[in-house]
């Protein structure tokens, strides 16, 4: 990555149940749009399947739906823009084929990768990482943004909006 492409720091938030942690993905799938990219990383656990259910809630999709698709790698869901939720985790760092995943990242929906740490560093040119952290009391979710649409991302999620 040039330095102009490191991902800069918008804003860390604390949740300290499931539930805060689905609503802060559905404030972001309310504000998001087809092309918008979440790029999710932390720990086995860490929330960022939960975090997908409120991102599907936020952009009209069935959130009961939403499971890690650990196994099929691809999950679609329909909603105002269709949400493609995709999971790296079965891969090695580095080991994604971004030429595979094109479609999704640079189609018409809305996409969320999970273990995005499996993409080649500088895969793409533009995303909203969400880290997600264990931390009292709960969790820590880490927002950094590359792109224009990143910083207006995180600013659905500022107070008072």
């Amino acid at each position: 990555m040039t330095a102009a492409a490191v991902p800069s720091s918008l804003l860390t938030l604390l949740t300290s149940s499931v539930e805060e942690t689905e609503a802060i993905g559905a404030r972001l799938g309310a504000a998001a749009s087809a092309g918008d990219v979440f790029a999710l990383s932390g720990d086995l656990g860490a929330g960022k399947t939960a975090f997908v259910r409120g991102l599907a809630a936020g952009l009209g999709a069935p959130p009961h739906m939403v499971a890690s698709p650990t196994f099929t790698m691809v999950a679609e869901y329909p909603g105002r823009v269709p949400l493609y939720h995709i999971d790296l985790y079965r891969l090695e760092p580095g080991g994604a084929d971004l030429l595979a995943l094109r479609e999704y990242v640079y189609g018409p929906g809305v996409t969320a990768i999970e273990w995005f740490d499996r993409l080649p560093a500088g895969a793409l040119d533009a995303y909203l990482g969400v880290r997600i952290e264990y931390g009292p009391p709960g969790r820590r979710l880490v927002f950094e943004g590359l792109g224009p649409r990143a910083s207006a991302l995180a600013a659905a999620l500022a107070p008072g909006t």
